[in-house]
């Protein structure tokens, strides 16, 4: 089978139908109007993945009045998800509201470039690799906007994906950069095409 072709910022984010915890969907359509967060994880009931899926629980609320949609992936069951997020609520004091994908086969990770090629124990009884943490940021022209790719060993840092959404939806809308640490209120940075 041929590799698709890498993902970069400004690549249409590749649609797929998949079922979800929250019932099947495609993806595109799922994307509709609004901004999606995808970020994947290597595997449910683990440590790692608990505590960052907790956090994403805690942080929907700031995404949607952005207009943010989220959605996880792991190279689990759509099943193993709905018992895993019943810990997930308790250990974390959150509600997960927010859709899972179920994919046990690799293929939505196969298209998003997802799969661990770095860490040789990070595979299934089988063999086969599980997903990185990666997460994409894709507008609603369903473009991908930014792509972060972590190991398995290291949490991500939620707020920092929530900061990149402010900073990309305040550039969109103001043709404006942002400087390093940049938060809503700092200084920001006048586009060099504005004239």
């Amino acid at each position: 089978e041929e590799r698709p072709a890498p993902l970069r910022l400004g690549s249409i984010a590749p649609n797929f139908q998949a079922d979800t915890t929250n019932g099947p969907i495609d993806f595109h359509e799922f994307i509709g109007d609004k901004w999606v967060v995808l970020f994947s994880h290597p595997e449910d009931y683990t440590p790692v993945c608990t505590t960052e899926l907790g956090a994403f629980a805690k942080f929907e609320p700031e995404f949607t009045k952005r207009g943010v949609k989220l959605i996880g992936l792991s190279a689990n069951t759509v099943d193993s998800h709905g018992g895993w997020i019943k810990d997930i609520d308790e250990i974390s004091g959150s509600k997960l509201r927010f859709p899972i994908i179920g994919d046990k086969e690799r293929k939505v990770a196969y298209a998003y470039d997802m799969l661990d090629h770095q860490d040789t124990t990070n595979v299934d009884s089988k063999g086969i690799a599980f997903t990185i943490r990666s997460v994409f940021i894709i507008d609603p022209k369903k473009t991908i906007r930014l792509i972060l790719s972590y190991p398995a060993s290291t949490g991500r840092n939620t707020a920092e994906v929530l900061r990149v959404v402010d900073s990309l939806q305040t550039g969109d809308k103001n043709k404006i950069t942002t400087p390093i640490h940049w938060i809503p209120g700092d200084d920001v940075i006048v586009h060099p095409s504005v004239k």
